[in-house]
């Protein structure tokens, strides 16, 4: 099974990689997360946005780096600390995660699309374009990510260039007088740490197999970071330079019109399409009886009818639910493969690791009643790391002890 799934996510040059992960970052999502930093202002904000990157891209480069070094998809990568078993419920809850991604991705793209399409058709039909969207997304899937280099290319140099121009035009001011709201300069930091972590259980289902996987790794995190930073900025901007924080509108002020459609429509394909694919590879890391597109397309129809039928106005809560659930994981995957050298992947479950986890999770959802200047995601990792670093050697000593005494 381990085999069908490298199999399937192809093996992509180190180029691949940087072109899928720039992909990643230019987003709807980024965009409007980035407008809700607004209220530090711009200065403060950026820094903001700058730690946040910084704390959540260390983790997600080592996510990375231990698919590379195992050759690895994401969930089989979780077996070496929780078991075969084990991992199971992070793979649930992964592809649980991913089809709400998928459904918050292409809401809030259809309804972009729907303002600006509204100005020529006098027509407000968000549904609509949401449906376009998830079909074009199925059609990305049918194409296959090997098959898509040529195609990704063109419309990464299509959104890189459309990027730059929509920079000049939210950049071009001064300050905008307004009411931004309020906002603690932890919980901005957390906010831009949670996308990066958000996308730790994906990242190895795209490098592990790569030409030079370690080397992919580095680039398709740096490449992320220095994109999603990009995209936040943008958001930020259009608040307090603009006074806007709907980026269709200010698209639609500078006279793009159908630009903005093409940049809104493949942004949000080139993204949502890696949370559907990652879907299908978590579901293939449970049964090989379903094929990875197959689930992928079924994770992008799942998605895309929570978009059409269900009102998700504010995802804030979803973003910090998925760094309660995957920064404690991480971090005692991160100890037990760096640091303890420790390998559960033949066990059924590890109940110690699972222990800790729910631990972790507690402890992040307390952390998010402390209002910390650095956020809850680093000073909750360090905690995680530090016990499970603690009690692995413990447990290391005690066992050695015992075998000592028994002979």
């Amino acid at each position: 099974m381990e085999e069908r799934v490298m199999r399937d996510t192809g093996g992509t040059t180190v180029f691949g990689s940087a072109l899928i992960w720039f992909g990643a970052a230019v987003s709807i999502a980024e965009i409007l997360t980035g407008s809700l930093v607004a209220p530090l202002g711009f200065s403060k904000g950026a820094a903001a946005v700058v730690i946040g990157h910084v704390i959540g891209c260390i983790p997600l480069y080592l996510a990375g780096l231990i698919g590379a070094e195992t050759g690895k998809s994401a969930m089989e990568t979780v077996k070496i600390s929780f078991g075969q078993k084990g991992s199971v419920i992070f793979a649930v809850l992964n592809i649980i995660q991913l089809i709400g991604w998928t459904a918050v991705m292409i809401i809030g793209g259809g309804r972009a699309v729907a303002v600006i399409a509204e100005k020529y058709t006098g027509a407000y039909n968000s549904s609509l374009w949401c449906m376009v969207i998830g079909f074009l997304i199925i059609l990305w899937i049918k194409i296959g990510i090997k098959n898509l280099g040529k195609l990704n290319i063109f419309t990464m140099g299509a959104l890189f260039s459309l990027t730059v121009f929509l920079s000049f035009i939210v950049f071009r001011g001064d300050a905008a007088s307004g009411s931004y709201g309020s906002m603690s300069f932890g919980s901005a930091v957390e906010l831009s740490a949670a996308m990066p972590l958000s996308w730790l259980p994906l990242i190895s289902d795209y490098t592990h197999n790569s030409s030079n996987p370690r080397k992919a790794s580095l680039v398709s995190v740096l490449v992320y970071f220095a994109g999603s930073t990009w995209m936040y900025m943008i958001g930020l901007g259009a608040s307090v330079f603009t006074g806007e924080s709907d980026i269709a509108r200010v698209m639609l002020s500078a006279g793009l019109g159908v630009t903005a459609v093409f940049i809104i429509v493949i942004s949000t394909v080139t993204t949502t399409f890696l949370d559907v694919y990652s879907a299908g590879v978590s579901f293939s890391s449970m049964t090989d009886r379903v094929s990875i597109s197959t689930a992928a397309i079924i994770a992008c129809i799942a998605g895309t009818a929570l978009a059409v039928f269900t009102p998700i106005e504010q995802y804030e809560n979803f973003l910090f639910l998925i760094g309660s659930v995957f920064a404690p994981m991480i971090s005692i995957l991160i100890t037990d493969f760096f640091v303890l050298k420790k390998d559960h992947f033949s066990e059924s479950f590890n109940i110690p690791n699972l222990i800790l986890w729910i631990a972790g999770f507690v402890l992040y959802r307390r952390f998010m009643a402390m209002d910390t200047f650095i956020g809850n995601t680093l000073p909750v990792m360090a905690a995680v790391m530090l016990f499970a670093a603690v009690a692995g050697k413990t447990g290391k000593y005690i066992l050695e002890t015992r075998n000592q005494e028994g002979d």
